[in-house]
């Protein structure tokens, strides 16, 4: 069975670091693209990050570039999201996905299968 499991979460002060982890199971990530969205209630859910399974390429949204940080152990079946400089707004549910078709996206509904998220709080 094909699940994606998120952790790290938590409550940081403002510029504060976390790392999210989202580990696979019933497959292996390194087949298919993956992305980290975040959803705050009443809004949009949006894309943050996401990562190419043929070349590893990265991608950010403009909101986090320079901040955050994907990226990919095989061994481990684990997509990581590393996050610095973290801001108020940064707070949200957190969600890794996975795109099957392996393209990498922003686009939510491109996505196939997604972990059950992470609450981040940012706040002092």
């Amino acid at each position: 069975q094909l699940q994606l499991v998120e952790s790290g979460g938590g409550l940081v002060q403002p510029g504060g670091s976390l790392r999210l982890s989202c580990a696979a199971s019933g497959f292996s990530l390194v087949d298919y693209a993956i992305g980290w969205f975040r959803q705050v209630p009443g809004k949009e859910r949006e894309g943050v990050s996401c990562i190419n399974n043929s070349d590893g390429s990265t991608y950010y949204a403009n909101s986090v570039k320079g901040r955050f940080t994907i990226s990919r152990d095989n061994a481990k079946n684990t997509v990581y999201l590393q996050m610095n400089s973290l801001r108020p707004e940064d707070t949200a549910v957190y969600y890794c996905a996975v795109s099957i078709s392996g393209t990498p996206s922003f686009y939510g509904p491109a996505y196939d299968y997604w972990g059950q998220g992470t609450q981040v709080t940012i706040s002092s």
